[in-house]
């Protein structure tokens, strides 16, 4: 959680950081939103969905931009972390991939097959405001 706060701080400055990470901890429902495509800072998007949920948290995982490239090779069984990936679906921890990006990326139909929900409902990407909306803090990776 440090560097959720380095993050804050970085973004809002260090007086306001720790009250923002203290509201964000009491809503205890995150949702990470990966874009970047590649896979070692998708894995800590996995380890984090994780780790987060099995400390109690509340945890969507939302694959966006680049990172909708991934799901193939996760599909595949050829990705490192695969495994990380499959416990996420398993848990229900992925809350869909960006159908737009997805479809850019050419891993639309991996998508369907795994049976990851396509979401649109912002000119055909996900929209952040929604989970806001839920009560979730929003973190970007």
């Amino acid at each position: 959680m440090r560097l959720f706060s380095i993050t804050m701080e970085m973004a809002y400055g260090s007086a306001h950081a720790d009250q923002l990470f203290e509201v964000c901890l009491m809503k205890n429902k995150f949702a990470l939103f990966a874009f970047n495509g590649e896979p070692m800072c998708f894995a800590h998007v996995l380890l984090n969905a994780l780790d987060l949920d099995s400390k109690g948290y509340a945890v969507q995982l939302i694959i966006e931009g680049s990172a909708a490239k991934l799901v193939a090779d996760f599909e595949r069984g050829d990705a490192p972390f695969t495994s990380k990936y499959q416990e996420c679906l398993q848990k229900g921890l992925i809350a869909g991939i960006c159908k737009a990006c997805s479809a850019k990326m050419g891993t639309l139909e991996s998508a369907q097959r795994q049976g990851l929900t396509l979401l649109d409902d912002m000119s055909g990407h996900p929209s952040i405001e929604r989970y806001i909306k839920e009560g979730y803090s929003i973190i970007t990776f």
